[in-house]
């Protein structure tokens, strides 16, 4: 393969997706809310996309309807868009597992003060 050839595979590629992912979580002790937020662009957004992608959008909450009772419980709103299209999703704590768990965790770990990072989730 020449140089022309692999130049012009990748202008067909496209740039990698930008990724922004906003975690909202509110309750707890006095009700407190705190959001974390990560936006990158290319190279960096595989890692954001393959997280993003592990989360079950499409389902929903496992637990619809009301939180579960309890004093002190967070709700989530996790917001992902990639490339254009925004999938949102409110969760409560029962929720949060598996992929949403990973999701959550790798964006507060990457925005630790909620002020908007811009940066790759750790591995």
């Amino acid at each position: 393969m020449s140089d022309d050839d692999t130049d012009t595979a990748a202008q067909d590629a496209g740039p990698a997706p930008s990724v922004r992912v906003t975690v909202r979580r509110s309750g707890g002790f006095a009700g407190l809310v705190r959001t974390w937020r990560v936006e990158t662009h290319a190279p960096s957004t595989t890692p954001w996309v393959d997280l993003i992608d592990r989360c079950t959008w499409e389902v929903g909450p496992r637990h619809p309807g009301p939180p579960p009772a309890g004093a002190d419980r967070f709700t989530w709103d996790v917001t992902a868009e990639v490339e254009g299209r925004i999938r949102h999703a409110a969760l409560t704590d029962a929720d949060l597992a598996g992929g949403w768990r990973d999701l959550v965790d790798a964006v507060r770990a990457s925005d630790p003060r909620g002020l908007g990072a811009r940066t790759q989730p750790e591995s």
